[in-house]
């Protein structure tokens, strides 16, 4: 009769409001937390722009003014520059007004997004132009060429290709009606009888030809350039996701917690080891494993056709990256138990994703995503990947920076669970059943 009390006593938890709202409310948090991040992060790329990098390249020489007495020296280029530096918000965008040299070496290590060039000759070009639509003869538009980065991002190169061409249709527009206006004046001088024709004006009025390059295009094979994003995605879900299974499944074999298989439920006898050295057995579970499944990563990629320039660097990365995410997480598991799961979710995942950088540039993304991105690790590992993939290994292009904070965050993972689990055991905190610890109150009611 004790024990139908009790199990009826112990039932009634399902009749209780805080079961059925918990896991609702919960899981409607996190969900919501995810959509508000992620769809608010990629809708609107321009609306949030943050000193989005670009080169500003004015190579132009000038030139004397033809028919002008005394010579007069004309850039165009300058008033193309100081008109798209004037242009854009500088809050917005930050074009930076390098030499070619230093623009190409940016570009080649992911620190722009792109470049835009005005040649040499560009003044000198135009001048032509202008004497052309009265003189027959055929003749090239002067060239503004606008380099794309497509190994920094398909989004970033799109985004480049707009704010280059916005650009250039004003800078058209205003040359087109001075260089209209100055032809006009020179005609009315020089032959007051001779009318500019149509085509002519057309010419006149569009007279910039702006050209779309990508700089160092991307080879065939790598998702159009999200190939890094995805393989930074797996190495973060194998250390998140692979922590979760191994320590799980280790916690069963040692008897810490209940093992499910179908209708079998095993609950072995509790292993009398301490927090710290179950721990300690994980990790070293982790670390083959990272160096396991980075290379599985790697075979499976180049089999499915993933250029691979440097494998050996990829797999190293790979390993070391997988191993950190794993073992950090772990020891918030150690720390925090169940509530570990969670917290895990959150940082390798819900935030992560995100402020990652890897689809939407985070000079594109709200700040908050900007934030994130400076500790989040999938950026960190993001951009060691990605160095690997597309710069060659550059330590400049990300590779420094990535392993360096690659490393602060498993020195983190190590001290921390070190730390709480060696705390827990010296309390006397042990991981045991409530059976090994105290009696049963039924049992001993039954037997009263």
């Amino acid at each position: 009769m004790a024990h139908e009390t009790s199990d009826t006593g112990k039932m009634s938890v399902l009749r209780t409001p805080r079961f059925w709202i918990a896991p609702v409310l919960l899981v409607s948090v996190v969900m919501s937390l995810l959509a508000a991040l992620y769809m608010g992060g990629m809708l609107n790329p321009p609306k949030h722009l943050n000193h989005f990098p670009i080169a500003l390249v004015n190579q132009d020489e000038g030139d004397t003014l033809p028919n002008s007495d005394p010579p007069q020296q004309q850039n165009f280029g300058n008033q193309i520059a100081a008109g798209l530096l004037e242009g854009v918000d500088p809050n917005k965008i930050e074009l930076r007004q390098i030499g070619i040299a230093q623009a190409q070496s940016a570009l080649d290590n992911g620190e722009i997004y792109g470049a835009i060039v005005i040649p040499s000759d560009f003044t000198k070009r135009t001048f032509i132009l202008a004497q052309a639509s009265v003189i027959p003869g055929d003749v090239e538009r002067p060239v503004i060429t606008i380099y794309t980065n497509p190994r920094a991002g398909t989004i970033s190169a799109n985004l480049v290709q707009n704010i280059g061409e916005m650009a250039m249709d004003k800078a058209n527009q205003s040359m087109g009606e001075q260089l209209t206006t100055q032809v006009t004046q020179q005609l009315q001088a020089t032959a007051p009888d001779l009318q500019l024709s149509g085509a002519s004006r057309l010419v006149l009025d569009d007279p910039i030809d702006v050209r779309i390059v990508a700089h160092n295009p991307l080879p065939d094979g790598t998702g159009f350039g999200l190939a890094a994003f995805y393989y930074a995605l797996l190495i973060v879900l194998a250390g998140f996701t692979g922590a979760t299974i191994a320590s799980t499944l280790i916690d069963g074999m040692l008897g810490f917690t209940p093992t499910e298989v179908g209708p079998l439920y095993l609950h072995n006898e509790a292993v009398p080891i301490s927090r710290f050295n179950t721990l300690l057995i994980k990790w070293a579970v982790m670390v083959l494993l990272a160096m396991i499944v980075s290379g599985l990563y790697l075979w499976i990629s180049s089999a499915l056709g993933l250029p691979i320039t440097d494998p050996l660097a990829l797999w190293e990365y790979g390993a070391f990256a997988i191993a950190a995410v794993g073992i950090t997480a772990m020891s918030v598991m150690a720390a925090f138990g169940n509530l570990g799961l969670l917290i895990n979710l959150m940082v390798f995942v819900v935030l992560a994703l995100p402020s990652s950088g890897g689809t939407i540039p985070l000079e594109a993304a709200p700040r908050l995503y900007s934030w994130l991105g400076e500790f989040e690790p999938m950026h960190q590992i993001y951009i060691g990947v990605r160095a690997i993939m597309f710069f060659g290994a550059s330590g400049d292009a990300g590779l420094i920076h990535a392993v360096w904070m690659t490393l602060a965050g498993l020195l983190i993972g190590l001290v921390f669970g070190a730390v709480i689990t060696r705390f827990y055991d010296r309390k006397g905190l042990h991981r045991r059943h409530r059976a090994q610890t105290q009696p049963d109150p039924d049992v001993d009611r039954a037997g009263a």
